[in-house]
């Protein structure tokens, strides 16, 4: 008897600093973001089919409300009916390569690799056209790419870096490409130091994931997968505001894009379990 008691009497003691450190958790509940225009803790979420669970890279099609996207572990490119999200079309551009990143316009699909290079699509028929185009010193250079965009005039194709080497904690470099001439030249430059006051931490490394520029207010939004934040910057490059984005929806988010409209749609890669998505956020402001 008096062993059985002992040993009940120590399960209740150990169990009361569990009991307060998950009272102590609850009275500091993290909150998470959203705006005027966007409501981040609510998006329609659409759940993919297992070919997309390395969703990468996503761009809007306005001709028929679909999504084209890429994988980062394979040279295929992948057509999603937002209103039959089972209905996939699929095309082979290349082999197996680290693509990270997709943009369109007229007509032409650029699907960005990790190291810089870039592959441009043109469909002729139901096949695809490829001209390749590498970016300088690639092989030498320590670099790594996720994120391309349109500038809000549409005249320049940027690629923002990841992790760059020539790049430290205080600064993310970006390139713009000269595709008459397939060059890449230097582009803006984004100090992080604002990110870290507005978010009020300690420096940390910032590695953006996915970016795009708002139609209706040519705002940038950076989406870090890693920093689990969108960060937004106006026309001229000042920070605007740093969302906090909530890991149980946004579990890996690599792909963002906008409607013509201004409706957001962020592509999450599969983690851990479950599937991977399509979150698609409305333009609350839209028509005001």
């Amino acid at each position: 008897m008096k062993n059985n008691y002992t040993v009940k009497r120590f399960s209740i003691i150990a169990l009361v600093p569990l009991f307060l450190l998950s009272c102590k958790g609850q009275a500091k509940k993290e909150t998470f973001s959203n705006t005027e225009a966007y409501d981040f803790a609510n998006p329609k979420i659409i759940n993919l089919p297992e070919a997309l669970d390395e969703i990468s890279g996503i761009a809007y099609y306005p001709k028929d409300t679909s999504v084209f996207a890429i994988i980062d572990e394979d040279g295929l490119l992948f057509k999603i009916s937002l209103n039959q999200p089972d209905d996939v079309k699929e095309w082979r551009f290349d082999k197996q390569r680290d693509f990270e990143g997709l943009v369109y316009k007229d007509s032409i699909f650029y699907v960005m690799v990790s190291n810089g290079d870039i592959d441009k699509l043109t469909f002729i028929g139901d096949t695809i056209a490829v001209d390749k185009i590498d970016f300088p010193n690639a092989s030498k250079k320590v670099n790594e790419f996720e994120s391309i965009y349109f500038t809000g005039d549409s005249s320049k194709i940027v690629l923002l870096c990841k992790q760059c080497e020539d790049d430290k904690k205080s600064v993310l470099s970006s390139f713009y490409l000269n595709d008459s001439a397939n060059q890449f030249l230097d582009f803006h430059k984004i100090e992080t130091a604002p990110l870290f006051q507005k978010m009020g931490t300690k420096k940390e490394k910032i590695k953006p994931s996915a970016a795009a520029v708002n139609p209706i207010t040519k705002d940038l939004y950076v989406l870090c997968s890693v920093n689990k934040i969108i960060f937004i910057e106006d026309a001229q490059g000042k920070l605007k505001d740093v969302i906090k984005l909530n890991p149980k929806i946004y579990k890996q988010p690599e792909g963002i894009a906008f409607t013509p409209e201004g409706d957001l749609i962020v592509s999450n890669e599969v983690y851990l379990e479950g599937y991977a998505t399509l979150l698609l956020l409305k333009n609350k402001k839209k028509g005001k």
